[in-house]
């Protein structure tokens, strides 16, 4: 006699926890690489975008490629029931002081907010730039189509705001166009400032620069490679905290560290086809980008790019020299790479935005101990927590631990000199906070 067993597993245990959340696949599968071409087509039809071009022109400058990117947001908002608050926000920029400046001008950014159900004051924000320029950043009326700087992080973030809209979210999602990039920053500063002074509780941003090109001047072709550069620690620490990273350690897990971390693993989780490379570095060697100024007043911010650029493609006048041809044109996009990086960055919005606050206070204990010991205050929303750990020269979170909805939870058996630690809180839905690393020391 044949015996048979049935065994039946229920379809919400795959979710939970963080192992699998069939949404993130259908949001990957909805980015459109014909949308992000059409996109960036018609940016690089204006001309140039320079943040000093023509404001006036509905064909040609700046001035019309914000007043379209506006008028997108808005015609996706109709489309999700007016789930948009679009919006400009702007500063006043002066020649005075600034050698990059040639006339005094508004630097306009277009922000389209996708609000919370549960906390509409948490943001996690997706950015590109609007503006582009060529050799000469002060000659604001030549061609300058940037095409790939960065019609390509703009044309990227719109793509997102029409996929994600079709969802709801616990926290808010931002999408912005940011403008004075090429200037210094002015946009992202602007920005930043104005979220502090409306006491915004931001999740991270997730600033976009150049996400279409895979032939690099080095002669590589890669399309699944991509970098996210982030800053060790935050510049605004206290001397204390200093100090007490000296002895406690942290010098690698700053709020920005931990933002890469997270995107590396959720792209490796639900796009194991990429390779997310973290770059220990706040942007590429001496330059900046528009995080920056969010991670200047103590938000965590990270810089999404290709990893292989063209500098014959960037910040030239379109021409051809000894048979090399110049500038940030269209025909050298890789749209179906720029979509990769473009659902790169959807699921980890849909991600950061569908789970619960990370906790605000970790206190780690085990000193002189054969365990390590672990005390947080718990979160409106978590259901339960993760205790991550990774050898002290690991780059990733490599081992975890789900220890159910308690505020404190002793890992026998592991010792607390040989190991990082950190804490992520999990909703219901299985959706996970970053890791917040230990920021208080207990003794028992």
């Amino acid at each position: 006699m044949k015996y048979y067993f049935l065994i039946v597993v229920m379809t919400t245990t795959i979710s939970f926890y963080g192992q699998s959340n069939t949404q993130l696949y259908e949001i990957i599968d909805a980015v459109s690489a014909q949308s992000i071409e059409k996109d960036i087509q018609t940016l690089a039809d204006f001309g140039t975008r320079n943040t000093f071009s023509d404001t006036i022109s509905e064909t040609r400058g700046i001035g019309a490629a914000r007043r379209w990117i506006k008028q997108e947001f808005e015609t996706i908002s109709k489309n999700c029931n007016n789930c948009l608050d679009v919006f400009y926000q702007k500063d006043f920029v002066t020649k005075e002081g600034n050698d990059r400046v040639p006339h005094d001008a508004w630097v306009v950014n277009v922000v389209a907010v996708q609000r919370g159900t549960k906390y509409p004051n948490r943001y996690v924000i997706m950015s590109g730039d609007i503006d582009s320029r060529a050799s000469n950043t002060m000659d604001f009326t030549i061609d300058a189509p940037g095409a790939n700087d960065n019609a390509s992080g703009m044309a990227g973030t719109m793509e997102a705001a029409r996929v994600l809209t079709n969802y709801k979210f616990e926290s808010s999602i931002v999408y912005v166009g940011l403008s004075g990039e090429e200037q210094g920053l002015f946009g992202g500063a602007g920005l930043a400032n104005y979220a502090k002074e409306n006491n915004w509780d931001i999740i991270g941003v997730l600033n976009n620069d150049m996400i279409g090109n895979i032939k690099g001047v080095d002669g590589v072709i890669d399309n699944r490679t991509f970098r996210i550069f982030s800053e060790p620690v935050p510049p605004t620490e206290t001397e204390r905290q200093r100090k007490m990273r000296r002895f406690f350690g942290g010098e690698v897990d700053g709020i920005s560290r931990q933002l890469a971390r997270y995107i590396h693993k959720t792209t490796r989780t639900y796009m194991p086809e990429m390779n997310p490379m973290m770059v220990y570095r706040l942007d590429r060697f001496g330059r900046g980008g528009h995080h920056r100024p969010f991670n200047d007043l103590g938000y965590a911010g990270v810089r999404i790019m290709e990893a292989h650029e063209n500098y014959n493609q960037q910040h030239q006048d379109i021409r051809e020299e000894n048979g090399i041809k110049y500038g940030d044109v269209i025909e050298h996009v890789n749209f179906d790479y720029a979509k990769k990086l473009t659902a790169v960055n959807a699921i980890n919005l849909a991600s950061l935005a569908s789970a619960p606050p990370a906790p605000d206070k970790v206190a780690i204990g085990g000193i002189v101990q054969p365990s390590a010991k672990f005390k947080w205050d718990k979160v409106d929303g978590a259901t339960g927590y993760k205790i991550y750990w990774r050898d002290t020269t690991s780059p990733t979170w490599d081992h975890s631990k789900y220890v159910g909805n308690v505020s404190e939870y002793t890992l026998d058996g592991i010792v607390i000199d040989n190991y990082f630690f950190g804490i992520a809180s999990v909703g219901e839905n299985g959706y996970e906070s970053v890791v917040a690393f230990p920021n208080a020391v207990f003794r028992d």
